[in-house]
């Protein structure tokens, strides 16, 4: 802290120590600059931004394909591949074409989605609701924080204790 400082003198200063003179706040009334060596800042900056990529984590996205018409061997099949899917904290995204006059049952595939929904209710949850895109619709499935799944453990075994308690 200099305080207020001509600015060649300030950029004096600067050379003499072997650093840069570097705007900090571009306010009109009241410019601030500081004296540090940039290309190390710069270097530093990156090492930060390179160390946070790192440690984010890429959702990829999975997608399944049912029908209106799936039967119940590879309606479970399908859910197999989501719950593997989900598991592996990748997003799965539900798809049902409708093909010629399937198009005038969507409230059916609107039960489908949600029978499927049902089907991966332990490892994922709505992240998407279903909705028409053309001849498509489309919903997506998003894997369970862990606080979320142990929520869902504590729930299940609430039901199973309490029919047993009745008994």
């Amino acid at each position: 802290m200099l305080g207020v400082i001509d600015i060649e003198k300030a950029q004096d200063m600067a050379y003499q120590q072997g650093m840069d003179l570097v705007l900090v706040a571009d306010n009109p009334q009241n410019p601030v600059a500081r004296i540090m060596d940039y290309s190390k800042f710069q270097f530093e900056q990156s090492k930060r931004e390179r160390e946070a990529r790192k440690n984010q984590k890429k959702i990829n996205v999975k997608e399944v394909q049912i029908k209106l018409t799936t039967e119940e061997h590879d309606f479970n099949v399908k859910a197999r591949n989501a719950h593997r899917f989900l598991k592996n904290d990748d997003r799965v995204k539900v798809v049902i074409r409708f093909r010629g006059r399937e198009m005038a049952y969507q409230n059916q595939g609107y039960e489908v989605m949600q029978e499927f929904a049902e089907a991966c209710e332990g490892l994922g949850k709505i992240d998407r609701p279903p909705l028409m895109e053309g001849r498509h619709m489309v919903m997506y499935l998003a894997p369970l924080s862990d606080k979320e799944k142990k929520e869902y453990a504590a729930s299940q075994a609430e039901d199973l204790e309490g029919p047993l308690a009745e008994e």
